[in-house]
């Protein structure tokens, strides 16, 4: 009789672990998302003070090569190391960094 109980309840197991739990399709939104940034390239001298200040500051080997401004007070600084290394930094026109 144990060898019968044995025998049910390890089969039980095994079908029940073997059984298929279907997950729920994750669909994927074929659209892609662009951020308009409208900025427009200024002049490097028309960069505020602030700005320049804070790239000074946290930047002491960095040239600023390019400049550019949105609607909404932000800087774009295309930036030049002295190793020839560039990139880009967004600023406010208090001098605080932005993620973009």
């Amino acid at each position: 009789m144990k060898k019968l109980i044995f025998a049910t309840a390890l089969s039980f197991v095994g079908l029940t672990a073997m059984a298929n739990v279907e997950s729920p399709e994750l669909k994927m939104d074929d659209t892609a998302v662009v951020v308009a940034q409208d900025f427009e390239e200024i002049s490097v001298s028309d960069v505020p003070e602030a700005v320049t200040a804070a790239v000074a500051k946290d930047y002491p080997t960095a040239k600023v090569a390019k400049a550019y401004k949105n609607d909404q007070d932000q800087y774009k600084l295309d930036l030049t190391l002295e190793d020839g290394t560039t990139g880009s930094v967004y600023a406010d026109a208090e001098g605080n960094w932005i993620e973009m």
